[in-house]
């Protein structure tokens, strides 16, 4: 059995994670909103089913991969889920988040916005650092006869003493992420103060030239950012390879509340940039995998540096990115925009559900390694035996644990 080694299953984990129960709904026409609660959560399974693929393709980063070995139809099949997962649904939280951030700040001001980002995002990011993330990494070694150290508390102590922690944030990146975009929008609000924002109330929904050119410049932007920082590296535990977009689309966000963007978006459009996304996306991703040497093992290209295969994925995964967005935000608002007792009860959980996966899919991981299923098949089961198990955990006993209610 095959573990990633101490140090880097201490410090890195893959970047397709994300909390997304952690933006302000305003309560006035919540109702209309309800499509986007649902998409919280559906996010939130999502992750979970990143991370089960990642355990058995060895494609990205995470704590545990079972040491078993991958045929190329699974390589391809777990390769087109995950970069097509990967090239929409952070970005798309993360203008999820910067929608509601404006009505946040207009309604509590500067302080107030930043204490109640401070209590929001930095107290289950510090908790995940200073606890789970530890936890996990223990959780690795679990029913294994020898370990890295003789006890949790030896673990620990290595994980304060050698600064492991500085880059233990986990899955919980997202929320380091996240405060400081709205950091940084505070401090722009308070420079421009006397700027008034109700002028961009009512500016258009962008036409589709309008969109190309967002496509053409996160592409762009992306490309430039992965010649110093290629996809797979990553600071502190923040990869930069993807951060064009998350900036974009989260200042997106900010445009499209005060524009009241997401009620402009018709069905047609869905539908046109959902047929985009799919069909240019995988004709870009086959050709890009036939004439780009991947089929030889040549790969390096795809990742970065002054090659038209980075160009190439970089245009695909925005072009992906863009389009399944409008087309998700379409369809839920007129497919899914309304709540029962399921839905809720998902919706409810959703954040318990993100924060404390990461120890309990490791553990079902190591648990499973001794039955000997197709890959993927083993994918679809540890996907919905996280989700089930993670839930009834939250719903049970984390959510009604009096510190740790306040802040999942």
């Amino acid at each position: 059995m095959q573990t990633l080694p101490f140090r880097t299953a201490i410090t890195t984990t893959t970047q397709s994670t994300t909390p997304a129960a952690v933006t302000d709904i305003p309560e006035k026409g919540a109702s209309r909103l309800l499509y986007i609660d649902n998409l919280r959560w559906v996010m939130i399974m999502l992750v979970l089913s990143m991370h089960a693929a990642v355990t058995y393709s060895h494609l990205g980063s995470w704590y545990f991969m079972e040491d078993t070995p991958v045929r190329q139809s699974e390589t391809f099949t777990f390769a087109t889920y995950q970069v097509f997962l990967q090239s929409f649904f952070m970005g798309f939280l993360f203008f999820i988040a910067g929608y509601f951030v404006p009505k946040a700040y207009d309604t509590k001001g500067a302080a107030r916005f930043l204490r109640d980002r401070a209590y929001r995002l930095g107290l289950p990011l510090l908790f995940f650092v200073f606890l789970l993330q530890p936890l996990s990494v223990y959780c690795i070694f679990l029913f294994d006869k020898q370990a890295p150290w003789n006890s949790f508390g030896d673990l620990y102590g290595r994980y304060i003493h050698k600064g492991w922690w500085l880059s233990g944030t986990g899955p919980l990146w997202f929320c380091e992420a996240l405060l400081i975009f709205c950091t940084v929008y505070a401090l722009f609000r308070v420079i421009t103060r006397k700027m008034n924002m109700a002028r961009l109330s009512g500016s258009k929904l962008p036409a589709k030239k309008t969109i190309w050119g967002f496509i053409a410049l996160i592409t762009g932007c992306s490309f430039l950012v992965r010649i110093s920082w290629p996809n797979g590296t990553n600071f502190y535990n923040l990869q930069f390879c993807y951060f064009s977009q998350y900036v974009f689309f989260f200042s997106a966000g900010i445009l499209a509340y005060r524009g009241n963007w997401l009620n402009g978006i018709s069905t047609e459009m869905g539908r046109y940039w959902g047929r985009i996304a799919v069909i240019g996306g995988i004709a870009i991703w086959i050709a890009g995998i036939i004439f780009g040497g991947a089929l030889k093992g040549h790969l390096d290209p795809y990742h970065g540096g002054w090659h038209w295969q980075s160009l190439l994925e970089c245009f695909r995964d925005q072009l992906a990115g863009v389009g399944i967005s409008i087309f998700l935000l379409a369809w839920f608002r007129s497919r899914f925009n309304s709540q029962g007792k399921p839905a809720r009860f998902f919706s409810a959980n959703a954040f318990a559900v993100y924060v404390f996966h990461t120890p309990v899919l490791i553990t079902l991981s190591k648990m499973l390694i001794g039955l000997h299923w197709p890959l993927l098949l083993k994918f679809v089961l540890l996907t919905i035996l996280s989700i089930l198990v993670t839930y009834v955990l939250s719903a049970v006993i984390l959510r009604r644990i009096p510190l740790l209610k306040n802040i999942l």
